[in-house]
Order: structure tokens, then C-alpha cells, then sequence
């Protein structure tokens, strides 16, 4: 399909593009959102800067890929319950989003994608590193593909490798916390390998944040194998890193990528607002 209404252009050669000529705070045509659709599907991660959104235009441009979903262990923002907003302070220390990882795969039906919206963004430093799941699962040999497409996740909302959530989340001051007693109880069993619902392309679907052992084994017994894929999920020829600016939307497929937010910009305040769109049990 020849582009009439944006402009794509790749920003790393595994995945990756920023958009450029699409105006989200106005109602986006038939035409503009299936450009927009078909490059997000073929770039993995979309960067478009220079957006003034509010919440409920934010909230608009994500849902025309799909109802919206609630993130349980954060506050909504007052008058969008599906946006949350993630804050760091000058004087915090963890940030939210370190470590690689898909969002929310401990959900039985984890998100299709994520759009962050930057309403503060650093001078230096906070960018966020994406990686291409599709590349990673292509590269792996004949036989532990074989092996691979047997095996089964058990996914926790309780980040227990980083210390547990409500731990994490009481570093992070500005943000309002909530129900976290329930995210032991937040479990959900997925394929190491999924087929993309759109594409039909086969990618990893594991990470250290949220996969804590496969099924019918222990997690001693599937931690190296966990370890060794998530370490050669996130090589760099499977990498880009985004440099964010004040008014850009990130929007991601959170189907065949993961994401790292790099925290290294102490001393400065970082301030985004994010939507994730329902997806569907992955097979």
C-alpha cells in the first residue's frame, strides 16, 4: 500500500520508525489510521513527536486499535480510568518500566500494544530501549525452536526477581499505588512461542520480569533456559533506542517486542501517560 497521508522512516534495522505528518489530536481518516496501522505492524514500535494531546485525544487515538484496557496496580488519571500516569521525581531513585520486559503478560489476555505519551521528558538521558521478538525467535536454531514450541509460561504479576511489586512501587513516590495484595494472585499460562494474530510471524513471549518458570517444571529447573532466551532476546542487532522529547507518542506491539525504560537521568523529572490496548490470549 503506497503511503498518501504520512511518512515512515525506519530508525534501526531491526524494528523501529517515526511518523511523521499525522496530526493524533485530530480525528484521524479511514486512510491515515490504516497507513498508520500497517506501519505499526511492520515497524513493531512507532515514534511520532510534536503531538499536543489531552488525555481523552490520547485515549482516542489508541482506541481506534482497539477497546481499551485498566491497569490494575496504578491510580487512573481523574476523567480517563483507562490512562495512568507514570512519574519519576527529581529525588526518586527506581523508575517504573526498568527491565526488559512485555507488558503485562501475566494478564490471561495481555495488551495488544501500548501508546506513551510524553507530557515531561528529561534533557538527558530516559530514553527507552525496544526489542524485536520476531528477530530474536528467527535466529534461534532448528532444534530449540523444536523444543521451544512445547513449552509453556507461567506468568506472575508479582515480580518477585526484582524484590515484588509493592516493594518496587513504594519507591516511586508520585505515583498512587493500588492493589497490590492481589498481585501474587495475578497469574496467567502462555505459549514461549506465540504466532502474531496479524502477521502470522512467530516470536518469543517470555521475560524476566513476569515469567517465573514453565509449566510442569520447577523454577530452578527452567531458569537457565529463561535466562539464556531473555539474554539473547535483547542482543543489540535485535535493539533500537528512542531518544524521547516533551510531546512525543510512542506506540508499540506489545505482541512481538519488549521494552526497557532506562534509568539514568537522576536529578530530572519524567512525567508520561500511558493507554494499553486490549489483545487476545496468545496462541
Amino acid at each position: 500500500m503506497a503511503l498518501q497521508t504520512i511518512d515512515v522512516r525506519p530508525v534501526a534495522g531491526a524494528l523501529g520508525a517515526e511518523v511523521f505528518g499525522a496530526d493524533l489530536s485530530q480525528d484521524l481518516s479511514n486512510r491515515a489510521h490504516d497507513e498508520i496501522h500497517r506501519a505499526f505492524l511492520d515497524h513493531q514500535v512507532l515514534f511520532i513527536r510534536d503531538q499536543t494531546l489531552t488525555p481523552a485525544q490520547h485515549a482516542a487515538f489508541a482506541r481506534r486499535f482497539g477497546p481499551l484496557n485498566i491497569y490494575p496496580f496504578v491510580e487512573a488519571i481523574e476523567g480517563e480510568p483507562e490512562i495512568i500516569e507514570i512519574v519519576k521525581e527529581p529525588d526518586d531513585f527506581k523508575n517504573f518500566g526498568g527491565g526488559w520486559h512485555s507488558d503485562s503478560s501475566y494478564l490471561d489476555q495481555p495488551p495488544l500494544g501500548t501508546a506513551l505519551y510524553a507530557l515531561e521528558a528529561p534533557d538527558i538521558g530516559g530514553d527507552t530501549m525496544y526489542a524485536d521478538m520476531y528477530g530474536a525467535y528467527d535466529a534461534l536454531s532448528d532444534g530449540m525452536k523444536a523444543m521451544l514450541g512445547g513449552l509453556t509460561g507461567i506468568c506472575s504479576a508479582a515480580l518477585r526477581a526484582s524484590g515484588g511489586r509493592a516493594a518496587g512501587m513504594k519507591k516511586t513516590s508520585a505515583m498512587k499505588a493500588a492493589n497490590m495484595d492481589q498481585s501474587d494472585a495475578i497469574v496467567a499460562e502462555h505459549p514461549i512461542v506465540r504466532t502474531h494474530p496479524e502477521t502470522g510471524r512467530k516470536a518469543l513471549y517470555l521475560n524476566q520480569a513476569h515469567t517465573i518458570h514453565f509449566k510442569d517444571m520447577t523454577e530452578a529447573e527452567s531458569r537457565p533456559l529463561i535466562d539464556y532466551l531473555c539474554d539473547h532476546a535483547v542482543r543489540p542487532e535485535f535493539t533500537c533506542r528512542f531518544r524521547w522529547q516533551t510531546g512525543t507518542l510512542a506506540l508499540w506491539d506489545n505482541r512481538c517486542t519488549q521494552h526497557f525504560a532506562i534509568n539514568d537521568y537522576h536529578g530530572q523529572r519524567r512525567r508520561m501517560h500511558r493507554a494499553t490496548i486490549q489483545g487476545d490470549k496468545p496462541v
